[in-house]
């Protein structure tokens, strides 16, 4: 069974919280897809597969009826019933091999089921960005439409003139327009959560990030992730696997046996027996063994491969959520330090300020909040494929 290489990574201390506000979708998703159904299926056809071909072969069982010529010779019967069999061994080889294929064969399922799983919660995290977003251009929309509606009154009054309401309503509609573009992001990502899930609506709510903190020690739980990396542990079963075939290919270098009853029955005469052989392996397994061993060392090899580009693409996620969490924090507490949108609209409605120094100034805070929004985001998104492996 080819394997679906993806490298799917694990952080241990935060699992269960980064899991549990996403728990809820990614079972329902993980029993309804399709994809996964059907690899399900598969897997388990491999595993029967793999059972396949590793038992004694089909005994042999011949009948000759023959007459004579002249017909006073009489008519002669033969039968004969024989097994052949390998080098007793090749069958505790074989067996193992079939285990090995059939956890490997799971290793691959788990693989695939994790990526689709990731892939899943990844767009759950996109919809809380937009989700928040929404929410937020939603507040914007009410003050937009306040101010607007205030300088509608100031106009008819004579209190403003028709430039600054004119910016009052290209403000509202540039919000207005910035909030359909967030509404049809949500209505593209539960579309695809509903096809995830076999097509079955999913209604996903959330608005806010509350991510875990990230472990202070990378070396210190790097290794709980390299032992419970499905792809690694596939890529260490193709090893085992080549060497029990270097194992097999010396077993069926050995002799091969035959043995079983033979009768003769002519007229008047009888003869019974058993019958032996041996098969001298000449020609037939020549290069195999060379061709085991030649699979292990290009396993080895593949696994050392996997096992650097694993821990590489594992600390750069590290030090990118590391960086990432940093500047979430940093941008969410001098928003709430410095924010200044509440004195702005105080300021705005009792004539301190103009509504053009207004929109600048509250311009700057709504900048700040949108890119306290993407932060967050990436970062859940870092600690999603950082935690993969438990999902």
């Amino acid at each position: 069974m080819k394997a679906f290489i993806f490298i799917i990574l694990y952080i241990a201390p935060f699992v269960a919280l980064a899991q549990d506000r996403y728990a809820a979708v990614l079972q329902r998703i993980e029993t309804n897809n399709i994809t996964l159904a059907a690899l399900r299926e598969q897997t388990e056809a491999q595993k029967i597969e793999n059972r396949t071909g590793i038992y004694i072969s089909n005994p042999e069982v011949e009948f000759n009826y023959l007459w004579g010529n002249p017909a006073a010779i009489g008519r002669r019967t033969d039968l004969a019933v024989t097994q052949s069999f390998d080098f007793p061994t090749a069958y505790g080889h074989r067996r193992n091999i079939g285990d090995l294929q059939s956890r490997n064969a799971d290793l691959a399922y788990k693989a695939e089921r994790t990526r689709l799983l990731l892939q899943a919660k990844q767009t759950c995290i996109d919809l809380v960005h937009y989700n928040a977003l929404a929410k937020e251009y939603g507040i914007r929309l009410e003050n937009a439409q306040r101010i607007a509606d205030t300088y509608r009154i100031r106009l008819d009054k004579g209190d403003a003139d028709i430039l600054e309401y004119n910016k009052a309503k290209l403000n509202l509609t540039a919000i207005q327009t910035e909030r359909a573009k967030v509404e049809a992001e949500q209505v593209a990502l539960l579309a695809e959560l509903k096809r995830m899930n076999g097509g079955k609506e999913i209604f996903f709510t959330q608005d806010e990030f509350t991510p875990p903190v990230l472990p202070a020690d990378f070396e210190e739980w790097y290794s709980n992730a390299e032992a419970k990396n499905p792809v690694l542990q596939y890529v260490k079963g193709e090893v085992n696997i080549g060497k029990e075939q270097v194992k097999l290919s010396r077993a069926l270098s050995l002799p091969k046996f035959t043995t079983g009853y033979m009768s003769e029955t002519v007229v008047g005469e009888q003869f019974r027996g058993i019958t032996l052989g041996v098969s001298i392996p000449l020609w037939e397994n020549k290069n195999r063994q060379q061709h085991a061993q030649a699979r292990v060392k290009a396993s080895e090899t593949a696994l050392e491969d996997t096992r650097l580009q694993f821990y590489t693409r594992l600390q750069g996620l590290y030090h990118k959520a590391s960086i990432l969490q940093q500047n979430a924090l940093e941008l969410r507490r001098s928003i709430t330090e410095n924010r200044n949108d509440a004195l702005l609209k105080k300021a705005l409605d009792s004539g301190e300020i103009s509504l053009l120094d207004y929109l600048m100034e509250i311009g700057y805070y709504y900048d700040a909040v949108i890119q306290a929004l993407v932060v967050e985001r990436d970062y859940e998104q870092a600690l999603a494929e950082l935690s993969a492996v438990e999902l």
